[in-house]
């Protein structure tokens, strides 16, 4: 197994508020992990770490095999697939799927003065295809549904064959159809050996897809619990990071979890 994340002893403070204290954990090549916990924990900070954003207050973070504070991170974050709400508005309105996909060659949000040959529009619209999105390829972003631009800004981090898949919160705000859709497309991605390392962060068993190997609990910046799904995703560590009793269960691969009265 080969690490692509390692936080060795990693506290953030800001104003001097610790959102993470003392975390260590790893990720390794083959491994798709969930992050699940309350509001505030310091799921999305862990992510920021992740991505080569910021830097820890204290302790080691590794990333790709390289320390942060000792790399080029600009490098680094080229090797890294990224997405979260905020990268759709980054993007221009009026670029069409393609192109946002397409610009992720060059690390650019919207099509300038760069040039694409011929491998690279055949890589475009094979992600495309890959995320069923063949048919939107030509269509406007700022004119798609939110599952529709969701999947476009998937296709958008896997264009450069990432070494790692960071994924905040992919699912939020999606009605139950387009949440199932792209789950379902998460699952078949995580269950691909070619696929990269995947970390996903969200705040709903709903919404593991099957296929995610483990899930990292976190509560005030600390890890209550982490390993693999089935035996880590537990009532009891349930309760242990969200603070209520919960009735958990699961079927065909996918967990759901309803507080006891």
């Amino acid at each position: 197994m080969v690490n692509v994340l390692r936080l060795t002893d990693v506290s953030y403070v800001r104003d001097r508020r610790p959102i993470l204290d003392g975390v260590s954990w790893s990720v390794d090549e083959s491994e798709r992990w969930v992050i699940l916990g309350p509001n505030g924990a310091g799921k999305s900070t862990l992510l920021k770490l992740a991505t080569s954003a910021d830097h820890p207050t204290r302790g080691s973070v590794e990333v790709l095999g390289e320390q942060l504070g000792k790399v080029d991170v600009f490098e680094l974050r080229n090797r890294i697939g990224f997405v979260a709400s905020a990268t759709a508005r980054r993007i221009p309105p009026t670029e069409t799927v393609r192109d946002i996909v397409l610009t992720a060659a060059y690390s650019v949000e919207g099509r300038w003065n760069e040039e694409y040959d011929e491998l690279d529009v055949r890589q475009a619209d094979r992600v495309l295809a890959e995320w069923d999105l063949g048919h939107l390829a030509d269509r406007i972003f700022a004119t798609l549904s939110d599952g529709e631009r969701k999947r476009t800004l998937i296709a958008r981090a896997v264009m450069t064959d990432p070494e790692m898949l960071l994924l905040d919160e992919p699912s939020a705000s999606l009605d139950l159809g387009a949440r199932e859709r792209l789950l379902q497309m998460l699952s078949g991605f995580a269950s691909s050996p070619a696929s990269p390392a995947m970390v996903m962060v969200t705040h709903h068993v709903e919404e593991i897809p099957p296929g995610f190997t483990h899930v990292l609990l976190l509560r005030d910046g600390r890890i209550q619990a982490a390993g693999p799904v089935a035996d880590t995703l537990t009532a009891e560590n349930l309760e242990a990071t969200f603070g209520m009793p919960f009735d958990l269960t699961v079927s065909g691969g996918r967990y759901a979890a309803v507080a006891r009265p």
